[in-house]
């Protein structure tokens, strides 16, 4: 198979999880639409190969992730969306004021959150994906299970 026809169902195949995973690190639709252009340009670079379908989506999956948080590191200001904006896309309106209080957890606990909860990844598949340990894993989601139910609890006055 060549290299155009497999970035072709690549891009098919996997942007909306891209697009999902980045856009809830990122908050700001430019740069997500950067985040997944630049991961499908290291896919062209390193034309890795890969086990199987499952393995060459959790390759992009931590590219996309190393790529935002990269993004943040180094930009000194970034402009967000409107959060509307972030909740329209992704969330059903039961699920909106969940979804806000997962944006403003700090990157490392919205993400494995994201994964774990939305996307349905088991620990040791989330600690793959983003080269961490599954120890790792476990004490983001304490920590933003934890944060998630103290902003609950306050913005309920409980």
């Amino acid at each position: 198979m060549d290299s155009g026809k497999d970035i072709r169902e690549a891009v098919i195949k996997y942007s909306d999880i891209l697009y999902k995973v980045c856009i809830v690190i990122l908050c700001n639709e430019h740069d997500v639409q950067d985040a997944i252009q630049d991961t499908f340009c290291r896919y062209l670079e390193k034309k890795p190969e890969f086990r199987d379908e499952e393995h060459e989506k959790a390759w992009l999956i931590r590219v996309a992730t190393n790529i935002c948080r990269d993004m943040i590191r180094f930009r000194i200001r970034h402009p967000k969306v409107c959060i509307d904006e972030v909740e329209n896309t992704l969330a059903a309106p039961e699920d909106k004021e969940i979804l806000r209080e997962l944006l403003e957890l700090p990157v490392r606990q919205k993400t494995v959150l994201y994964l774990h909860y939305v996307e349905g990844y088991q620990i040791k598949e989330i600690a793959d994906i983003l080269g961490i340990t599954e120890s790792a894993v476990k004490t983001r989601l304490l920590r933003g299970r934890k944060q998630m139910r103290d902003a609950v609890r306050m913005e309920g006055g409980i």
